[in-house]
């Protein structure tokens, strides 16, 4: 199936890791063609993906950066982020976005960002004030909402980990949605799509138009 749906730069990178890796990264890719493919009402098949980097350019040669896909040819109308965590992935889309709309979505484990030494890199002194703020039994969760903010805004900025985390503030950026599980709600529902985190993790997304302020 994968062969059939991605474009040779997908598999090329896919080839070159190691087998866990690889399998997710082309489980994760063929489940974003057909998740672009249903938004836009046409088959898989019809998408190529043409991704873009800001160092590296854009078209169906490049397999990384943000996500894209042709449709007969022409740039298709999805503006699309995604984002893969232990195990999961998580995507977000606008169909026929207005001019200079941008999107960013990042999914976290809460456990992932809980080591020595993760504060002082990827958190500015505000937010840990912030967090040395809070009762100990609620940072972790916390702290991980922090940085699928920041994964998620740099996403949407386009500017990536190029950027300092501990440079950027996210406390009360104007923009930025936060997600999480919740008992109350059906499990992998149509009904609420981007809602349904898997318990452990949290998301983020961040939307804006025009130039975006740091």
């Amino acid at each position: 199936m994968a062969a059939e749906l991605l474009s040779s730069a997908e598999i090329a990178r896919a080839d070159s890791m190691a087998t866990a890796p690889r399998f997710e990264f082309l489980a994760s890719r063929v489940a974003q063609q057909r998740f672009a493919a249903g938004l836009l009402g046409v088959p898989a098949t019809k998408l190529t993906a043409a991704y873009e980097c800001p160092q590296c350019g854009a078209g169906p040669d490049i397999a990384h950066g943000r996500p894209g896909y042709l449709l007969d040819g022409d740039a298709a109308p999805l503006l699309l982020s995604a984002s893969r965590a232990s195990g999961w992935v998580l995507f977000a889309a606008v169909v026929r976005p207005g001019k200079g709309l941008r999107l960013g979505a990042d999914l976290e484990s809460v456990a992932a960002t809980e080591f020595v030494g993760f504060d002082e890199v990827a958190l500015t002194a505000n937010e840990r004030r912030h967090l040395a703020s809070m009762e100990p039994g609620l940072s972790p969760r916390e702290r991980a909402r922090l940085w699928a903010r920041k994964e998620a805004w740099l996403k949407m900025t386009g500017e990536g980990l190029r950027v300092r985390p501990d440079s950027l503030d996210v406390l009360d950026k104007p923009g930025l949605h936060d997600y999480e599980s919740s008992s109350n709600q059906k499990p992998f529902s149509n009904q609420e799509p981007f809602r349904n985190i898997p318990s452990g993790f949290v998301a983020a997304l961040a939307i804006g138009t025009g130039a975006v302020p740091r």
